[in-house]
């Protein structure tokens, strides 16, 4: 391995020991790990890292003649520092990213102790080091937050955006389907440029681009945090898209209507029980071959 591609995995701590052992042979191994420890404490957030290596190639070029000893390692040295800032800039100004598969929850802590629950198989995304100005995050999928009193604090979905101030409330973005369900507090929801207040018990939610109204919400908390799924009068297809994504399986429906709407839940650890009860209410059966789910319409 050349000696930059060594620098740089030494920079992304990604030396394996063998390279590890071929980058402490360099011979500016000292130089390079005391720039290194320089560097660590000193921040530079707004650094140009393109203009500074400019720079420096501009004030080679113009004293090359008479300073040729000096050329090489001087370049070295620029390159590296250019390397360190670049690595420091992209590092610090990264996007976290946090995932959940089928079947898998898990909970978030922001960097203003907020919280947030992820269901499964949702994304969240938000950036650390512009949280203090910004408290933004970006949802696909469903998420349960309490909010920290503080600035504004915005949920940016591809169906809308839930703005607060230090509330809690849920956000489900599905396949045509987005649903906020505030329980404390005041959110506001910008939906197709028109915003809808929320006061605590209130939803919003649309299904295939219409407007749906819904009941007050009596719970304090989403079921699911409790390994539960509930629904009221919802298409069926809903209930089928949450089982999938809670058990990690395939459902192949034959002879049922997906619109026809359920009322009923299902339990988040136990696939039979959980299985009975989205079937017996519409008189369906259903077979379990390794997670491949056939539901049918009963004789």
């Amino acid at each position: 391995m050349d000696r930059e591609a060594l620098i740089l995995k030494w920079l992304n701590n990604d030396l394996n020991d063998q390279e590890l052992q071929a980058f402490k042979k360099l011979e500016d191994y000292n130089d390079l790990i005391q720039l290194n420890t320089n560097i660590k404490a000193f921040k530079a957030p707004n650094f140009d890292d393109k203009q500074a290596l400019n720079n420096v190639l501009n004030t080679i070029k113009t004293t090359k003649k008479s300073q040729k000893n000096w050329i090489k390692p001087f370049m070295r040295a620029a390159a590296i520092i250019t390397i360190c800032f670049g690595l420091y800039y992209y590092t610090t100004t990264l996007n976290t990213t946090i995932t959940t598969n089928m079947a898998q929850k898990t909970e978030v802590a922001l960097p203003d102790a907020s919280n947030v629950f992820l269901n499964a198989k949702s994304v969240l995304v938000y950036n650390k080091s512009k949280w203090k100005n910004n408290r933004e995050v970006k949802l696909q999928g469903e998420a349960f937050f309490k909010v920290a009193k503080g600035a504004s604090f915005n949920v940016k979905t591809e169906a809308g955006t839930v703005t607060v101030y230090g509330t809690q409330f849920n956000v489900k973005q599905r396949a045509n389907y987005f649903e906020v369900i505030c329980y404390e507090g005041l959110v506001g929801v910008t939906f197709n440029s028109i915003e809808t207040k929320l006061k605590p018990g209130d939803s919003f939610l649309i299904i295939d681009g219409k407007k749906i109204a819904k009941q007050k919400e009596s719970n304090t908390t989403p079921s699911w945090l409790n390994n539960e799924s509930k629904f009221k009068s919802l298409p069926y297809k809903q209930v089928i898209a949450e089982f999938e994504r809670q058990y990690n399986v395939n459902i192949t429906l034959v002879g049922v209507n997906s619109a026809e709407l359920f009322t009923g839940s299902f339990t988040h650890n136990n696939i039979d029980v959980a299985l009975k009860s989205i079937t017996l209410p519409l008189q369906l059966t259903y077979s379990n071959n390794n997670g491949n789910i056939t539901l049918k319409r009963a004789q």
